[in-house]
């Protein structure tokens, strides 16, 4: 069974150093997700890559170039277009089950989003409001129990808050 561990952090930076630190420690561009609004700055310091996913949920992407560098570094980095909630960048596990809230249109779309990623109601309505406002939501996906402990622990360090963690049902293997 797979755990994901979330947390907010205040701002891009933040994140960033995060983010730089979870690699640091052994977690894969796969097993971390980033999400956080669209404000036009972070285009800044990236170039565009035109990542789409399959069902056209994606707008672009970005990749890292200086200041953004870290976060380029992570799988299928990108921007998502939520109808009637607006532009996200991506990045991550986030990124594919944000995809069909984007096509679906749905004015909770984000929300719905997260919880179809595991994330309890009460707590991705939580992480919704935050990154409405400007805050990065961080997830650290892991099938290592130890891991989660690092995770936790580089979150608390890099002064996230709103630290949560889930399980996650694996599929069935098919056998």
């Amino acid at each position: 069974m797979s755990t994901a561990v979330y947390g907010i952090a205040q701002d891009y930076a933040h994140a960033e150093n995060i983010v730089l630190n979870l690699k640091d420690a052994g977690f894969s561009n796969n097993e971390i997700s980033v999400l956080f609004p669209d404000k036009g700055g972070t285009r800044d310091f990236a170039h565009e890559q035109n990542t789409k996913l399959p069902e056209g949920a994606t707008t672009g992407g970005i990749a890292g170039m200086g200041t953004g560098a870290v976060l380029g570094w992570l799988a299928g980095i990108g921007t998502l277009a939520i109808p009637g909630i607006g532009p996200f960048i991506a990045a991550g596990p986030i990124m594919a089950a944000l995809g069909g809230a984007a096509v679906g249109g749905a004015a909770g779309g984000l929300i719905g989003g997260l919880v179809g990623m595991g994330i309890p109601e009460y707590e991705a309505k939580l992480y919704d409001g935050k990154v409405r406002n400007g805050n990065v939501l961080i997830s650290v996906h892991t099938d290592r129990s130890e891991q989660v402990t690092v995770a936790k622990e580089i979150l608390e360090r890099g002064n996230a808050t709103d630290i949560k963690s889930t399980s996650e049902a694996s599929a069935p293997s098919g056998d």
